[in-house]
């Protein structure tokens, strides 16, 4: 019997919270590791998105996708509103994966 496999959906901002990133992936903690250590070049790197303030599981792709769709339609409230009722402070979840 094969374990089940797990996808995220995650959203990672910058130090001081103005910017915003939202992604998908099979594995969190390695994910969240490569934007914080800019293993690739793109909009995390330029500009500093590496904090991880939100995140949600899912146990099919197309579930973790399509709510990352949904997500980045949102308006920066409502994202806002999203990251506050789990991580009210904005803490960094990355050490706690």
């Amino acid at each position: 019997m094969s374990a089940t496999k797990l996808y995220a959906t995650y959203i990672l901002s910058n130090k001081t919270n103005a910017v915003l990133y939202t992604g998908v992936t099979n594995n969190l903690k390695l994910r969240v590791w490569q934007h914080v250590n800019k293993v690739s070049d793109g909009f995390t790197s330029q500009y500093n998105v590496s904090k991880l303030v939100w995140y949600e599981i899912h146990t099919s792709i197309e579930n973790a996708i399509l709510r990352e769709k949904q997500i980045k339609n949102l308006v920066r409230r409502k994202k806002n509103l999203l990251i506050e009722s789990i991580n009210p402070n904005w803490s960094d979840l990355y050490e706690s994966l």
